[in-house]
């Protein structure tokens, strides 16, 4: 426990906020919310950074608070060397207990390794804990749509079964995006049902909310919907 780290949180608190945060974040218990906006967050992070304070609160894991846990995702953004992040990051995962923190771990100095961070996705994504899976996934959306997408990505997705919302959710953002950037490569995964049909629907549903979509291919998709 990092007291000074914990009193410069609780000076930031916003009671109406972590009402908010309590409604948004259902899986985490309201009285591990203090109630910190983000940007106040990334502030604090950027201040502690050279801090030996910094370096002491990473190794005290678990967390009592949900600020605490977002902090040090954000700690965890600024490792410049990939092995120490890497090392980092595998540590942190199994203590990330919602979608918010999972979702805010984005180290930096990922975007350099991709070939590298597949060995690493790939374990993520087999892994049985919800949010250590949600996040490789959240790593391929986010690194391999683009220039260094592969077809192979779509597979390593679609195969991924589970019961949790939070993983199923994740899923259908990263092929609703897939159809907004790939969109051919990502078509045959609907026309061929390799999708459950939650997953499939919802993924269908925020791809037509996006703008990246045409007219003519949100009508095509509308007519892939499965019945439950």
């Amino acid at each position: 426990m990092n007291l000074e780290i914990q009193r410069r949180l609780f000076a930031l608190q916003d009671l109406s906020f972590k009402e908010f945060q309590s409604k948004l974040i259902p899986t985490v218990d309201p009285k591990t919310i203090i109630g910190v906006r983000i940007p106040s967050l990334r502030a604090l992070a950027k201040e502690f950074k050279r801090s030996p304070e910094k370096d002491l609160f990473l190794s005290q894991l678990p967390h009592a608070y949900l600020e605490e846990n977002h902090l040090h995702a954000f700690f965890l953004e600024t490792i410049r060397d990939y092995d120490t992040c890497i090392q980092s990051v595998n540590a942190f995962l199994p203590f990330i207990d919602n979608w918010a923190t999972c979702d805010s771990l984005n180290p930096r100095v990922f975007a350099s390794h991709l070939p590298a961070l597949l060995k690493e996705i790939q374990i993520w994504i087999s892994s049985e804990k919800t949010y250590t899976c949600r996040f490789g996934i959240g790593m391929l959306l986010r690194y391999y749509l683009d220039e260094a997408f592969s077809p192979d990505y779509l597979t390593w997705v679609a195969d991924i079964r589970s019961s949790e919302y939070y993983v199923n959710m994740m899923i259908a953002w990263f092929f609703a995006t897939a159809l907004a950037k790939q969109f051919s490569n990502t078509l045959p995964f609907f026309e061929e049902n390799r999708l459950d049909v939650w997953t499939h629907n919802k993924a269908i549903q925020k791809a037509i909310e996006s703008r990246r979509i045409s007219p003519e291919q949100k009508t095509f998709l509308r007519s892939l919907k499965r019945k439950p």
